[in-house]
């Protein structure tokens, strides 16, 4: 099992920048794979982006590629989301979650994290 706790949203003009965190617990951190969901305003959560921790191994909806780095440190069990050039459309409570990467569900999420992009 794993507890993850997200940190780092705020409020941020359009076209800057924010990192977010996702630090986890328990010792078997290198054996998940970590996404990062949002959910805007009024709207269904949809997935952002995600890390095999143990290989590195990235995907990211098309709608941040090119703005959004998702990254890991080990040492830290603690899984980043940059993001630049960020745009009103990114408003949205950011999660973080986990599952191990041949399983279909993410079963552990986060409490969430809000990031407010003003135009």
């Amino acid at each position: 099992q794993v507890q993850l706790v997200e940190s780092g949203g705020g409020l941020v003009q359009a076209g800057g920048s924010l990192r977010l965190s996702c630090a986890a617990s328990g010792s078997t951190f290198s054996s998940y794979q970590i996404g990062w969901f949002r959910q805007p305003p009024g709207k269904e959560r949809e997935f952002v982006a995600h890390v095999i921790v143990s290989s590195g191994s990235t995907r990211y909806t098309d709608s941040v590629k090119g703005r959004f780095t998702i990254s890991r440190d080990n040492a830290k069990l603690t899984v980043y989301l940059q993001m630049n050039n960020l745009k009103p459309e990114d408003t949205a409570v950011y999660y973080c979650a986990a599952k191990f990467p041949y399983f279909r569900n993410y079963d552990y999420w986060g409490q969430g994290t809000q990031v407010t992009v003003s135009s």
